[in-house]
């Protein structure tokens, strides 16, 4: 995307030169060009301004529109509209269904009941289930089992097994979809139960998958297959959608099995990429009644994608039969959510903790609240560590990551760089009874502009198998020291301080 975005600020650029240039001989004409360019930059400017957001999010796209005039206008043709965002997904808040509010509100009123809940690890997430409830519109399900599924290998033989055993139905949402050796596993699997009578429903962004070819995609409908692009993107440049990008990583198989998490689909999660080798990655399986919350998060995307209504849901929704009682929330976020849930329950568990904060992020920017909770949580003694990555994949996000790793270290956070190869699983763990996993990094794109998709796991057992993977992790890390970053070249610094400035916007 970033790649797009420079080509596109050259692209206007050089028009720009350009034009300007065809009228050089006729002044008048020219300076009316170069005028209304800059009264569209005041505009936007103005608009900025009357939007009322956060002061440091207005301060920086006013900084990069004054400093920067062509290159601030592609960034916020891009990242900054968001006057349209209700209008845009209008359509997806008609198919909310007023019988998950009453389940909502029952299971809100038990939470608060004193005398439920009484298992000494749960009580004290009370808090953090309730403001799922409101926040996310989360019911909470019990009836469950899980498997925390550690890089692609793992996560990709249990998910094309479950496919190979589907019987009735197959739902999968992802982001990054490849026409590569696992992409075509993926879709050859997708072919063959679909002509077996599975009916197969594929949901792709139409950015993130954007060089998906049409060979691929018609064979799946040649099959049977059911597909439908998210948000495709037409035209690059001057379009308001390109902001939104359904980040969801869900593979539902049946009604009864699910999985969550990191991995997209494509060769570098199964055996590394040639630029930055291992791709250490996490996705989770779930079985039982938390995927019916997958499912419904599925079916409403799958209806603003394809704008096909599904008649008959009790396929959909099966009776459960008994997988364990294993405490799990599925929360989703994005611009078609009122609140940033994910980002406020990311705040309520580290605000919240006693004895420890595990995190593992491959892009790390938080908002100025995240980044308090850190500080306060690791000054008053808890045990707060940080895992990044070592290699960027993104330079600009791995830059602006970097520049918050001295405050950090300064308030008692240990953070350590994943040398072995990248890091992109995205882990939350406190105090050893709630683990959350899925497709939100931590930063500000994931928290209020990305549809995202997290579980989170209330249960000692799960909580201690993420632990497990985190310090074998920490063993293919090298931990920063403050004394040694200090010392870090002057140039690092600069590259952290300016791409700093931008890090409200990412």
């Amino acid at each position: 995307m970033l790649m797009t975005l420079y080509n596109n600020i050259f692209f206007l650029a050089i028009s720009l030169k350009r034009i300007v240039g065809i009228f050089r001989d006729h002044p008048i004409i020219s300076t009316v060009i170069t005028t209304i360019f800059f009264i569209t930059i005041l505009l936007i400017g103005i608009v900025i301004f009357f939007e009322n957001r956060e002061p440091s999010k207005t301060a920086a796209w006013l900084l990069i529109l004054i400093l920067l005039p062509i290159v601030g206008f592609v960034f916020y043709i891009y990242f900054g509209q968001n006057f349209r965002k209700k209008r845009i997904f209008k359509k997806k808040d008609i198919i909310d269904e007023e019988e998950l509010d009453r389940m909502i509100e029952v299971q809100f009123r038990k939470v608060q009941d004193s005398s439920f809940f009484d298992d000494h690890d749960i009580s004290p997430l009370k808090k953090l289930i309730s403001l799922l409830l409101k926040n996310s519109r989360s019911p909470f399900t019990i009836n469950n089992r899980s498997k925390v599924l550690t890089n692609g290998k793992e996560s990709f033989k249990e998910i094309f097994n479950a496919i190979h055993s589907a019987k009735d139905h197959i739902h999968i949402e992802y982001y990054i979809i490849k026409d590569d050796k696992v992409g075509n596993i993926l879709r050859k699997l997708l072919i063959l139960k679909a002509r077996k009578g599975v009916k197969v429903r594929f949901i792709y962004d139409g950015l993130g998958s954007r060089k998906l070819s049409k060979k691929y995609l018609r064979s799946l409908g040649e099959a049977g297959v059911e597909y439908a692009p998210f948000l495709p993107v037409k035209i690059p440049l001057l379009n308001s959608k390109l902001n939104y990008r359904n980040h969801r990583k869900i593979v539902i198989v049946d009604g009864h099995t699910g999985f969550i998490g990191g991995l997209n689909v494509g060769d570098e999660y199964w055996v590394g990429s040639d630029k930055l080798g291992f791709w250490r990655d996490t996705h989770f399986k779930i079985q039982g009644e938390a995927v019916y919350i997958l499912q419904y998060i599925f079916l409403m995307d799958w209806y603003y994608a394809s704008g096909k209504k599904i008649g008959e849901y009790k396929n959909y929704f099966p009776d459960h039969k008994y997988y364990g009682e294993e405490l799990i929330q599925i929360a989703a976020s994005g611009p078609d959510h009122p609140w940033e849930g994910i980002q406020q329950a990311y705040f309520t568990s580290i605000a919240t903790a006693q004895e420890k904060i595990y995190i593992e992020s491959p892009y790390f920017i938080p908002d100025e609240s995240l980044l308090m909770a850190l500080k306060t949580s690791a000054l008053s003694g808890v045990d707060v560590r940080l895992i990044l990555p070592d290699k960027p994949d993104h330079k600009i996000v791995f830059w602006a990551s970097r520049s918050y790793i001295g405050e950090l270290l300064d308030a008692g956070v240990r953070v350590y760089l994943y040398n072995k190869g990248f890091l992109h699983a995205k882990i939350l763990l406190v105090d050893g009874v709630v683990a959350s996993v899925g497709t939100a990094n931590m930063d500000i794109r994931s928290f209020r502009l990305n549809f995202e998709v997290n579980a989170l796991v209330y249960n000692r057992e799960t909580v201690a198998r993420f632990e497990h993977d985190f310090f074998q992790d920490i063993e293919d890390s090298t931990e920063v020291i403050l004394e040694e970053f200090i010392k870090r070249p002057l140039w690092e610094k600069i590259k952290e301080s300016l791409t700093r400035l931008f890090s409200p916007i990412l």
